[in-house]
């Protein structure tokens, strides 16, 4: 099968998926009712970028994927969770770039969210349960395998689109925020499978990199600190890292207080839609990190938004909470 992972990839080659850069744009109400200056916080919107309904994984796509195609791939196969950004984008993009595409899921079919979107974009559908990372990793090659016996040519593209030759995607991202603003004192993200993250920091340094657990690795610090460290070529330094562990709840997925109000805050004060998964995390992280002090007025905070409004239309749980008051 052909995967694009750091270790097979000869000439990396990026896709063209979107139109750069992302806007960033201030928020000065929310800042104000954080307590913080008006001119202190920014957004930025990766949650507009084009593809698919928007989202971060496009930039990793771009890499991902254009270097599964460049290697003779027509097929792409990837995994995740059945809301999963990463799939419906993967879908988007072999739509875009003329290949079909199969997503590995997690739980079951439904007709929300990502899931409907899938089926919109053309993907074809193959669904695990309750599987575990590894169970969902072991059913890709199976599925890559039976394709290859059948003639095609697939190219996996690892989970989350977090490795090396993803994360790449974020540091040139890091490098279009600084261009746009040199200015930036703080970047607050979510951290899903890393590869976000670990662009940042390695672009910014892991000192304006706050990171906010999501819950979808057990160890998301060594999974970043691995991805700098094949990015930078420095040694893995996981506790320069800073990423906040205290907002999983009851654990990936789930909608704690912190996190519906982060929701509600950042709607009420700058029309600003997030989901409960990923970044809405990020907002409540953000929250708390001005309240311990950590960020604080006068400092240039940026509030990296990397989309997933498909995930919020296929969160029952949320939703029903939001509807409550």
């Amino acid at each position: 099968m052909t995967s694009p992972t750091e270790e097979s990839v000869g000439t990396p080659v990026r896709a063209s998926l979107a139109s750069w850069p992302t806007p960033l744009e201030p928020a000065p109400r929310l800042a104000a009712a954080l307590g913080l200056d008006p001119d202190d916080l920014w957004i930025k919107h990766d949650d507009l970028i084009g593809l698919g309904g928007g989202g971060n994984k496009v930039r990793k796509l771009e890499w991902t994927a254009g270097t599964a195609l460049a290697q003779g791939a027509d097929v792409l196969i990837t995994s995740g969770a059945a809301q999963s950004n990463h799939a419906r984008l993967t879908a988007a993009a072999g739509a875009r770039l003329g290949v079909d595409v199969v997503l590995v899921l997690a739980g079951q079919a439904a007709p929300t969210g990502n899931i409907a979107l899938d089926a919109l974009l053309g993907a074809s559908l193959h669904w695990c349960g309750d599987a575990s990372d590894e169970e969902l990793a072991t059913r890709v090659d199976e599925v890559a395998d039976e394709l290859a016996a059948q003639g095609r040519r697939p190219g996996v593209i690892p989970f989350g689109g977090s490795n090396a030759l993803g994360a790449s995607g974020y540091r040139m991202a890091g490098d279009e925020l600084l261009h746009q603003d040199p200015s930036v004192q703080q970047v607050v993200v979510a951290v899903g499978s890393g590869g976000t993250m670990a662009g940042l920091v390695a672009a910014l340094g892991a000192e304006r990199v706050l990171g906010v657990d999501t819950g979808a690795l057990s160890e998301p610090s060594a999974a970043v600190a691995h991805m700098v460290a094949e990015l930078t070529g420095q040694p893995e330094d996981e506790p320069a890292l800073r990423i906040d562990r205290t907002l999983l709840g009851s654990g990936y997925g789930s909608v704690s207080d912190d996190v519906l109000d982060a929701m509600r805050l950042a709607a009420r004060t700058e029309g600003l839609v997030l989901d409960p998964t990923y970044t809405a995390r990020a907002m409540a992280g953000l929250v708390a990190a001005v309240r311990r002090g950590e960020l604080a007025a006068g400092q240039r905070i940026v509030y990296w938004h990397t989309g997933g409004l498909p995930g919020l239309l296929g969160h029952t749980t949320a939703l029903e909470r939001i509807m409550a008051g």
